[in-house]
């Protein structure tokens, strides 16, 4: 046997199972994308074509062009629609188990509460809390080592961009109340 014909095989603890239930399937997914990107084409689409969507003595006005791409995007979703409905192999395809949606929700809302708390805490605060939480509750790291972490990327971020760089970043009570 050659080097070359060697597979090596790492198992992934933390993988998702495999007979993990499916909660929702390929074809729904692309049912639910194609009318939603419908809707946002037909929203723009009006709203450009109130602002005017035509030519007239100085040229285009307006809306336009953003008028005809709100119609290239609308006759996609309708085109993602038809074959939606039309390929039914695919439509019966899982698109994502129980266990997969789960590891996803993990970063996502998480990511999504940062977001929030970047409005009410400041960006220093909030990038703190998010990466001790991500190290502590998906890496499973040690507290001491998640908190060391986070404070220092922190620290490093608020000297580079605040100080060095002078960046305007938002700010919360902890900034306000140190001066900053």
């Amino acid at each position: 046997m050659s080097n070359t014909d060697i597979e090596i095989v790492v198992d992934d603890p933390t993988a998702p199972e495999a007979d993990s239930p499916a909660v929702t399937s390929t074809g729904v997914v692309d049912v639910v994308v194609s009318l939603l990107l419908l809707a946002v084409a037909v929203t723009l689409g009006w709203d450009n074509w109130r602002s005017g969507a035509s030519w007239d003595s100085t040229g285009p006005q307006p809306g336009y062009f953003p008028f005809y791409l709100s119609v290239i995007l609308g006759g996609a979703s309708l085109y993602g629609l038809a074959v939606a409905f039309l390929s039914r192999r695919e439509a019966a395809e899982v698109f994502v188990t129980r266990a997969q949606l789960r590891r996803v929700m993990a970063v996502f809302v998480p990511t999504f509460l940062f977001c929030l708390a970047t409005q009410y805490l400041g960006l220093y605060v909030a990038s703190f809390l998010l990466i001790a939480g991500f190290m502590r509750m998906v890496g499973k790291i040690a507290l001491w080592k998640s908190l060391l972490t986070a404070f220092i990327f922190t620290a490093a971020m608020f000297v580079t961009f605040d100080i060095a760089f002078d960046v305007i970043m938002p700010k919360g009570p902890l900034e306000a109340a140190l001066g900053h």
